[in-house]
């Protein structure tokens, strides 16, 4: 698995952003579209901040979310909140940026979030076939090794015949997360790894370690992009 390195948070974030921006062209001049999942954080939103500046053909763009935090609409503590601010932050006029109907929200605002979890699944069968396929995922890596909301102990860390899961409450939330069969099939996955205190946790998912949940990604079609804090030796 190859891994990229670079001195701080943001010139990982653009470096990251200019490879969705490779994939993307790619994907659309192959397949008239491309489909991506974005995680969460702080970096990925100077990566999509990014992204949003960059020509690009918006309007074969779809964009759909790894995980989500159940809270409601506009709440601080969704990923979507972010997300939206950071892709759409141009004019309303402004035609380099994606139409709002092709960003795809997890449903988790629904009292009944495993009926919730089916339709997001059926979202992704709609705009990447059956079972679904996407062109590229972004993943982050959490201190525990986490990934997406694939957090330890969990039961979703099991679930092989479903793309999407509701999981139990971690750090005061539920979420609703893609799950391994639909990662795992993905064209391209992209590690956005940042900050010192991921440097244990990022050798031990490069080893492939499944002990920890990111080490239970398929690692053959997946690129690394890390900050030097993150990557220790590796940035050596």
């Amino acid at each position: 698995m190859k891994t990229d390195t670079f001195p701080d948070a943001e010139s990982t974030a653009r470096a990251a952003a200019k490879f969705i921006v490779a994939e993307a062209t790619a994907a659309i001049a192959a397949r008239g579209q491309f489909v991506m999942a974005v995680s969460g954080g702080h970096t990925p939103w100077i990566m999509l901040r990014a992204l949003a500046d960059e020509d690009l053909a918006w309007q074969r763009i779809h964009i759909v979310q790894v995980d989500e935090r159940v809270a409601p609409d506009g709440d601080p503590d969704r990923n979507l909140t972010h997300l939206r601010e950071s892709l759409r932050g141009h004019s309303p006029l402004d035609q380099s940026t994606i139409p709002p109907e092709q960003i795809h929200a997890m449903p988790v605002e629904s009292p009944d979030l495993e009926a919730a979890a089916r339709q997001y699944a059926s979202v992704l069968s709609a705009i990447a076939g059956s079972p679904p396929m996407l062109d590229l995922i972004h993943l982050g890596l959490g201190p525990d090794g986490h990934t997406a909301s694939l957090v330890p102990g969990d039961p979703v860390l099991n679930i092989t015949d479903r793309e999407v899961a509701v999981t139990g409450s971690y750090q005061g939330r539920r979420r609703m997360t893609l799950t391994y069969p639909v990662i795992n099939r993905a064209r391209r996955i992209l590690w956005l790894v940042t900050g010192s205190e991921k440097v244990g946790m990022l050798a031990r998912m490069r080893k492939g370690d499944n002990s920890i949940p990111a080490g239970r990604v398929c690692q053959d079609r997946a690129v690394i992009f890390a900050d030097r804090a993150a990557a220790g030796d590796l940035a050596a």
